[in-house]
């Protein structure tokens, strides 16, 4: 056991990996070895803003190079399963932009070559890993706030451009694909205070205008098994960025106001009979402390919470609420090169 640095390589020049990536990797000392981007140019380009050592040809010789260990995955959601089954079949290390594929048909893939492979794969939900969210786990463990009754996550967003990705259907996109995940993943964490894992009962949503079976918006109602209820909210056309998860109990309720976007706001408020507090968690990034806890892992056998098991349950859900809510299940991205 180690602690030398992980050798990254980056598939694609995606705006988010400054913050989702290259900030923590140079926090944590460790190396970008390789970029591959569709344009060579943006590829070059990225190399030199965040001091990649090299650009590779393509995601599949980035794949192949031998000096990379760790693929890192911030592609469109559509080639987020072919790309993490070619690197976990080269035998790399995976850390994945969320959602881990297209569909559950796809994660299933994914979770039966990263056993294959017996590899490390994560998929990116880096909230788990700031004590803001941290913080709701243990004022349940604790008890001040009772028994779980309700949770209430909303993950909403003024509307990208409509040329975006985020739009295409063929590229798996949609609200619930790029927030709503959150949502529902952060219900699914509660599972150890709720009596289980929350099951859907309803979702309804509303279709983008001109982009076909592509989801504005979707609302999900979960039920756990102690009783408590969720509603799970996502909206990639709102008038605010609005990033909450509330949880009820019977002393008492804790709202974090922006899980996802810690860095931004880490207040967590606490209303109890013995009244109201706003707790302070801090502004270190989250993608920092994920990094960190992948890393951990990979050097010294630290446990993840987060897996490809743990993502095909996710996706699973995801599909059953698109079902549920009268759209289409996201089609598989044929990939070529």
């Amino acid at each position: 056991m180690t602690d030398e640095p992980l050798r990254i390589g980056v598939l694609g020049a995606a705006r988010i990996a400054e913050l989702s990536l290259v900030g923590p990797a140079r926090a944590g000392g460790h190396r970008l070895v390789a970029v591959a981007a569709r344009d060579r140019d943006r590829a070059e380009a990225f190399a030199a803003a965040h001091g990649v050592e090299r650009v590779a040809a393509s995601y599949a010789d980035l794949i192949a190079d031998p000096e990379v260990e760790v693929v890192y995955n911030p592609l469109a959601n559509g080639l987020h399963g072919p790309w993490n089954l070619a690197a976990l079949q080269a035998g790399k290390h995976v850390l994945t932009e969320k959602p881990s594929a297209s569909d559950a048909e796809e994660a299933a893939e994914v979770r039966d070559a990263a056993a294959k492979a017996g590899t490390a794969f994560m998929e990116g939900f880096h909230y788990l890993f700031h004590p803001v969210t941290r913080r709701l786990h243990e004022l349940l463990d604790s008890g001040e706030l009772g028994e779980l009754r309700h949770v209430e996550t909303m993950v909403a967003m003024p509307a990208p451009p409509d040329t975006d990705v985020r739009w295409s259907l063929p590229l798996a996109g949609g609200a619930l694909m790029d927030l709503g995940c959150y949502s529902l993943h952060a219900q699914r964490t509660l599972a150890p205070w709720a009596g289980g894992a929350p099951r859907l009962t309803t979702a309804r949503g509303g279709e983008r205008a001109g982009a076909a079976g592509v989801d504005e918006w979707l609302y999900a109602d979960l039920e756990f098994p102690g009783g408590g209820t969720g509603t799970a909210r996502c909206h990639m056309a709102y008038h605010e960025w609005r990033m909450s998860c509330r949880v009820v109990g019977t002393r008492g309720e804790a709202t974090a106001v922006n899980f996802v976007q810690p860095h931004l706001d880490d207040r967590v408020v606490v209303r109890t009979p013995a009244g109201e507090r706003t707790e302070e968690l801090g502004r270190r990034s989250s993608y920092t402390y994920q990094l960190e806890a992948f890393a951990a892992h990979l050097r010294h056998g630290a446990t993840l919470p987060l897996d490809a098991e743990d993502a095909l349950t996710t996706m699973r859900l995801i599909d059953e609420c698109y079902r549920a809510a009268g759209f289409p299940v996201r089609p598989r991205t044929p990939v070529t090169s």
